[in-house]
C-alpha cells in the first residue's frame, strides 16, 4: 500500500477570473460556529460581509456560509490557507465564488492584477532603482547604441598602454649594495625601452652606406 507522502500531490490552477474577493465555506459543523468561523477568517483580512446561506444544499449536519473579503488577495490568502482546514472535526471546503461580482468587482480585480504583474516585472522601481521604460523601437535601439560605444570606448582605453616614462633618478633606496645594482639595471633598461620608442615615433632611421673594401680582380 502506498503511503501518503508518496502520493503526487494534486494541483489546481486558478486564473485571474476564477478568483474573487467572494468565498462559499462548506462543510462547516451545524453547531451554531458562525462567529468562531468568522474570526479564523477575519484574522486573514478585512471582512466586508458575513452570512449563512440557508437556501444552499449541503450535506447533513453542516452549514454553508458566503464571506465577502474586502480585497482579493486578502481572499486568495485565506483560501489557500484555510481550504482543507480541520475546524471543529470537519475540513471545511473554501471556494472562490465570482458569480456574484458586480462590473466594478470585476474591474478592480483586473486592474489590482495589471499593477501586481508590472510590480513584479519591475522589482527595481520598489527597492528604489531607477528603471528603465521603453517607448518604442527607436528608444531601445539608441539605448543599446549608446551601451555598445561605451563599451568599445571602454576596451580601447584597456587596450592602449600606458608611455613608459624615463628614470633618472640615481638615488639608492635599499641598503644592500646587490639590491642598488639590480634597481639600476632595470633603470637602465627602462631607458632603453624608452629611447627606441622615442626614436620608432621619430621616424625610420636610414641605413648607412657600407664602403666596398673587396678587392678586384
Amino acid at each position: 500500500m502506498r503511503r501518503y507522502k508518496d502520493e503526487a500531490a494534486a494541483v489546481r490552477v486558478y486564473t485571474v477570473c476564477d478568483e474573487s474577493r467572494y468565498l462559499i465555506v462548506r462543510n462547516v459543523p451545524a453547531v451554531g460556529c458562525g462567529d468562531d468561523l468568522l474570526k479564523l477568517f477575519a484574522s486573514y483580512g478585512d471582512i466586508q460581509d458575513f452570512k449563512p446561506m440557508d437556501a444552499e444544499d449541503c450535506e447533513q449536519f453542516t452549514d454553508v456560509y458566503w464571506i465577502q473579503f474586502c480585497l482579493v488577495s486578502n481572499a486568495r490568502y485565506a483560501k489557500r490557507k484555510l481550504d482543507e482546514y480541520a475546524f471543529m472535526g470537519n475540513k471545511l471546503q473554501v471556494s472562490y465564488a465570482p458569480q456574484f461580482e458586480s462590473v466594478s468587482d470585476t474591474k478592480d480585480k483586473l486592474e489590482g492584477r495589471i499593477k501586481e504583474v508590472f510590480s513584479r516585472l519591475n522589482p527595481g522601481r520598489s527597492k528604489g532603482r531607477p528603471t528603465v521604460h521603453n517607448s518604442g523601437d527607436s528608444s531601445e535601439a539608441s539605448l543599446l547604441s549608446a551601451v555598445e560605444r561605451a563599451g568599445s570606448q571602454h576596451n580601447q582605453s584597456t587596450l592602449i598602454e600606458p608611455p613608459i616614462t624615463r628614470v633618472s633618478s640615481n638615488q639608492e633606496y635599499f641598503p644592500s649594495q646587490s639590491m642598488n645594482q639590480t634597481v639600476n639595471l632595470v633603470r637602465e633598461k627602462l631607458n632603453k625601452i624608452q629611447s627606441s620608442t622615442e626614436n620608432l615615433q621619430a621616424g625610420p632611421v636610414p641605413k648607412k652606406t657600407r664602403v666596398d673594401n673587396r678587392r678586384r680582380i
